[in-house]
């Protein structure tokens, strides 16, 4: 793709503030401040990601995939900013959904431990778990905060804070796997995936891009339920005090 056909597809953008100021929805500027940072970072991690895989250093690729793992996981703490320690919570949920993902992958030759591959595997399975983590937050207050008297009534009978808060977990793990599932029950019907596409527009075998892409398939799935597993148990402690009782004060404000 030349510059200039870059250029022109800005058009879309255009599209996009026209529609929002013709039907006054005050997102003009978010679009405006949403493109302008996509297109800054998207070229300044173009430029890092040729040196790095120049260097095909493995402390290089550690820090970028640590650096990718911070920034996801500041991403949703700012979701979640009334669950106490979500920063580090999610960060320790990332990491090892990533080592585990990672370590598969490798120790089976499925992919070769090279920059090439693991950079941009951690980051589509890095940024499809924070969206689902941010899912699970989302969902775990408003379930909280619904169903409260339901919790506080489990924990007057004896019960205690797991018996009462894993019923709303399960059905939080469920409602945040669901655009991951049903994502991928539409594939090759409704969506062509970005991977796939992109690879067959470089020129690559379809088939050998539908292989990759199935990979990819495959290992989003296995990492959202760690995703959404690991993070509910780490969550799941701080929403009740040391006398066991729920803690939503900050949450109702």
């Amino acid at each position: 793709m030349t510059i200039v056909a870059l250029m022109l597809s800005l058009g879309f953008v255009f599209i996009a503030i026209v529609m929002s100021k013709s039907f006054k929805l005050g997102l003009d500027r978010d679009i405006i401040i949403a493109t302008i940072r996509a297109s800054v970072q998207l070229l300044a991690i173009g430029y890092v990601l040729h040196l790095i895989f120049g260097m095909q250093s493995y402390g290089f690729i550690t820090l970028f995939i640590l650096l990718m793992i911070t920034v996801a996981s500041q991403n949703v703490a700012r979701k979640g900013r009334f669950i106490p320690g979500l920063m580090w919570r999610s960060f320790l949920t990332l990491l090892c959904v990533e080592i585990v993902t990672q370590a598969f992958l490798i120790s089976l030759h499925i992919i070769p431990a090279t920059a090439r591959y693991m950079i941009t595997i951690s980051g589509m399975i890095i940024g499809s778990s924070m969206i689902l983590s941010s899912l699970l937050v989302s969902r775990l207050k408003s379930e909280v905060l619904l169903r409260k008297p339901e919790i506080m009534l489990i924990l007057a009978l004896g019960g205690t804070p797991r018996q009462a808060i894993f019923p709303i977990l399960k059905d939080c793990i469920r409602s945040s796997m669901i655009p991951t599932i049903e994502g991928q029950k539409t594939l090759g019907l409704v969506q062509l995936p970005g991977m796939m596409t992109g690879q067959i527009i470089a020129g690559a075998n379809p088939i050998v891009a539908v292989r990759l892409q199935l990979l990819i398939v495959f290992t989003t799935m296995t990492s959202a339920i760690l995703t959404s597993v690991l993070l509910s148990l780490l969550i799941y402690p701080v929403l009740f005090n040391r006398q066991q009782q729920l803690r939503t004060e900050t949450w109702e404000r």
